[in-house]
């Protein structure tokens, strides 16, 4: 059975064109990579956790504020790697410099027996439809389509 996440699609409205928090992974890995390295804030589920709460917690973890509002399914994604994606949109406009994530601790460099401490996420930023869909990584790519149709539809 394949890796189950969740995640929420936050959004904004400015000047009436939709806004999207993204989020860009911590650690070295990721340090010099942009464009199709961007998340939104989401999370493994555990075995008997919610989806939603899951996505919630994430949410919280990753951005260091609670996100409240009216929570609406996107869908689910499988992503490249075989992981399933389940997402939510809410609306919420945050300040994306305060973002404060939790930290994660591995071995830095390899095989140096020095493990050392990184955000899980080291920076947020809110883009438009265009810059999201070139930052998002590409198997988060169609919850910004699925999104807009919704809305669209509504």
């Amino acid at each position: 059975m394949p890796q189950r996440s969740a995640g929420l699609l936050i959004y904004r409205r400015t000047g009436g064109v939709f806004e999207f928090l993204l989020v860009h992974p911590g650690g070295p890995f990721w340090a010099r990579k942009d464009e199709g390295a961007w998340s939104i804030p989401k999370g493994l589920v555990d075995e008997s956790e919610d989806e939603l709460a899951a996505a919630r917690r994430e949410a919280e973890e990753e951005l260091g504020v609670v996100i409240d509002g009216d929570f609406e399914p996107v869908g689910s994604y499988r992503q490249p790697g075989g992981k399933i994606v389940t997402a939510w949109s809410v609306e919420s406009d945050l300040d994306a410099d305060a973002v404060r994530s939790n930290t994660f601790t591995m071995e830095w460099p390899p095989r140096s027996g020095s493990v050392k401490e990184f955000p899980e996420v080291d920076k947020a930023g809110w883009f438009s439809l265009p810059e999201a869909g070139l930052k998002i990584l590409k198997g988060q790519r169609p919850i910004l389509g699925d999104f807009l149709e919704r809305q669209n539809a509504g």
